[in-house]
């Protein structure tokens, strides 16, 4: 047959599928002889076979033509797209091409805060370096970086005021005019520098204080004592704090009414247990996404925060050991099914260790040295003075940073000890905190301040006051509304019987809950 046949029977045989023109008339056997040589040299028996052969050399030529005609195209196609590129690379910018500024506006208006997040990520690990852009601002300290809000105020100091949608409240607070101190990543001598920069400022003067820890306490006591004049009154909500005011106390410098809202029944059944049952999980989840199941944790103290943390690892099937010196607490966490033990009996063997004492120097640097390899170390107790960290400063040790608040500290022989969030609280640190148990918390604090504030001048002495069992009453029906809750009312024969007011306080003060 011609050429010109060839093709022309190929043209009409285009729209038939490859399965139909390589179907082979023959068997099994036949098919494995279908090659251009075996056909060149096959030689016809008899008309039968000829024909067959002769339908066989057509099929090849055809398929060897249509074969010939795809790779003609597709190499056109790939000049006609290398000369595409490079004329693209030849290309001079244009002005529309570098309108960054435009583009963030426009996907701002449309994007929800999740996609927002998602797009800044997406571009960050899609760029030749490495480092996000968040990582490129935590090289420059926000002291040294002058911001202004939609207001032109310039009278805070946060990580970045362009990023208020993005679901920080201390922007958010800054962005509504409101002097903000504070961000994420703080170094120690930031952090005095915030507290100092929220106190000294001219023409103003505090009339109450709201500390956590005691810190803005002392600050003012040391640098700036001509403004506890006209202190009402403080309020402290953390361990730590309601010592230092009892120090000041005892040597007669407190200068007016404290309410020590750490030991508030709210405090302590509702942020100190609640909060951390669920924030330990958060905690370990985001810094190493361990497998809690059936791993072995020591968790020392077994107070209101060490019983949350037990409970919820109890709940993943975790085998919990707790150390204790109060006999009471000892007791009842025998009594809740945990081991109680001592801590150098137990070091070797445990997975993760969990300091909730409010000490210091619960696990020293023996300890770490008979831990396992990849033992976690964390704290949810009291600031960072209950794992030795110090000790860990030395030569022999090395340090690597895996990810934001996760070390390996890497021991001589490559035995590694993972420390998380260099031993500082890992709830405040790892976690994020629930809104309901915050919430909780923010308003017994709020009822203690407008107390202080609305008492009569001699109504509270230089003195530390309980926050009063009426007000967490009061701080506890508020949070009932977000449940299909009903509270039961005592009848008149009921009041007089347990000997109580009928609007409360229905415990006596004297009652532990």
């Amino acid at each position: 047959m011609a050429d010109t046949e060839v093709d022309g029977s190929l043209k009409n045989s285009s729209h038939l599928e490859p399965s139909t023109l390589l179907t082979p008339p023959c068997n099994g056997a036949e098919t494995e002889n279908l090659s251009p040589e075996s056909s060149a040299n096959e030689r016809p028996v008899n008309s039968a076979s000829g024909s067959l052969s002769a339908a066989r050399s057509q099929l090849l030529r055809m398929l060897e033509a249509a074969e010939a005609r795809r790779s003609a195209y597709l190499l056109s196609t790939e000049e006609a797209s290398a000369a595409s590129d490079e004329a693209a690379r030849e290309a001079p910018r244009t002005e529309t091409q570098i309108q960054a500024p435009k583009q963030p506006q426009e996907f701002n208006e449309r994007l929800t805060r999740t996609g927002r997040r998602s797009l800044s990520h997406s571009l960050s690990h899609s760029s030749g370096d490495k480092r996000s852009s968040e990582s490129l601002e935590d090289e420059v300290s926000p002291r040294n970086k002058e911001q202004k809000n939609s207001d032109g105020s310039k009278d805070f100091c946060i990580k970045n005021i362009h990023q208020a949608a993005f679901g920080r409240r201390e922007i958010e607070i800054a962005e509504l005019g409101v002097p903000v101190f504070a961000w994420k990543g703080e170094s120690e001598d930031d952090y005095f520098w915030c507290i100092d920069s929220c106190v000294n400022v001219e023409g103003w003067e505090p009339n109450l204080i709201l500390d956590d820890g005691g810190d803005m306490t002392h600050w003012i006591y040391k640098k700036y004592p001509q403004l506890l004049k006209n202190i009402k009154g403080i309020v402290e909500e953390s361990v730590t704090g309601v010592h230092r005011l009892h120090q000041l106390y005892k040597t007669g410098k407190l200068c007016g009414p404290a309410i020590n809202v750490n030991e508030s029944v709210i405090k302590q059944k509702f942020d100190n247990f609640y909060f951390c049952k669920e924030s330990i999980l958060d905690g370990l989840k985001r810094t190493t996404d361990v497998t809690l199941s059936g791993k072995q944790v020591l968790v020392c103290g077994y107070g209101e925060v060490g019983k949350g943390c037990c409970a919820a690892l109890k709940g993943l099937r975790a085998i919990v050991y707790v150390t204790e010196v109060d006999p009471i607490c000892a007791l009842q966490a025998c009594m809740d099914g945990f081991q109680l033990a001592r801590l150098n009996e137990v070091i070797e063997m445990v997975d993760i260790v969990i300091t909730c004492t409010g000490n210091i120097n619960v696990v020293l640097r023996e300890h770490l040295e008979h831990m396992k390899n990849g033992c976690i170390v964390c704290n949810m107790g009291h600031s960072n003075t209950e794992i030795d960290v110090t000790s860990l400063m030395t030569p022999e040790l090395t340090w690597r940073r895996i990810r934001a608040h996760v070390d390996h500290i890497i021991w001589p022989d490559g035995k590694i000890i993972v420390l998380l969030a260099e031993g500082r609280l890992l709830n405040l640190s790892c976690s994020t905190v629930p809104v309901y148990v915050l919430s909780i918390t923010a308003t017994t604090q709020v009822l203690a301040l407008i107390e202080l504030f609305n008492a009569p001048e001699r109504g509270y002495k230089q003195d530390i006051y309980v926050f009063p069992r009426k007000m967490d009453e009061f701080v506890a029906a508020l949070h009932l509304q977000n449940f299909d809750a009903h509270l039961t009312e005592l009848t008149d024969e009921q009041v007089k019987y347990i000997g109580v007011n009928k609007n409360g306080p229905f415990k006596p003060s004297y009652y532990r809950y």
